[in-house]
């Protein structure tokens, strides 16, 4: 599959089979992270590979999950993720204005889970106190979200956005249906 077919294919996944990640594919997947671009290449983002069964189930409780669906869609037992990285800001690097580097960091660590058949959920929605104080994270790092993974027991489809709703829902066929814009809707013009 060529880059543009992996970008293409790409869906977030909520459901995955329990079949733990090795440290090495944490590894890979942090180190696509770490080459993203950022500003100014600061570099100020700093990450934390959860995989240890204990830990992984102690996070989970701390994220929310697919909230036009709630709680319908919470992973049940049996498939939840297998691993979680928790990306933060070192502030001693950079105080503010690494969202930008975040979301190049994040995307690369998605795509290149991907490549390895590895889903992943990108999170916001949490509780980052609770989080943070779990991963004993202390000045000056500073939690800005954390993605879970393991292999999707799930395959969402992309549909058009019909009359603006742009909600993801369960079809007809029982999976998980995700509008995306079309091209023309997006592109304003081209100069």
């Amino acid at each position: 599959m060529n880059c543009y077919e992996l970008i293409h294919s790409r869906r977030t996944i909520r459901k995955f089979r329990q079949e733990p990640l090795s440290a090495e594919q944490l590894m890979r997947f942090i180190d696509a992270a770490r080459v993203a671009p950022c500003g100014g290449n600061l570099q100020p983002l700093k990450y934390i590979a959860v995989q240890s069964k204990d830990m992984v189930k102690e996070l989970f409780p701390l994220v929310k999950w697919a909230a036009y669906l709630a709680p319908n869609y919470t992973p049940k037992e049996g498939e939840c993720p297998t691993a979680y990285v928790a990306v933060c800001a070192d502030l001693s690097i950079r105080k503010s204005g690494f969202e930008a580097d975040m979301g190049a960091a994040v995307e690369n660590l998605i795509l290149a889970a991907l490549s390895e058949g590895v889903g992943a959920c990108w999170m916001g929605a949490i509780d980052y106190d609770a989080i943070s104080s779990l991963l004993k994270l202390n000045d000056p790092l500073k939690l800005l979200c954390v993605v879970a993974l393991g292999y999707p027991a799930e395959t969402p489809q992309e549909t058009t956005v019909s009359d603006g709703d742009i909600r993801y829902y369960i079809g007809e066929n029982g999976s998980l249906q995700v509008p995306k814009r079309a091209l023309d809707d997006v592109l304003i013009k081209t100069v």
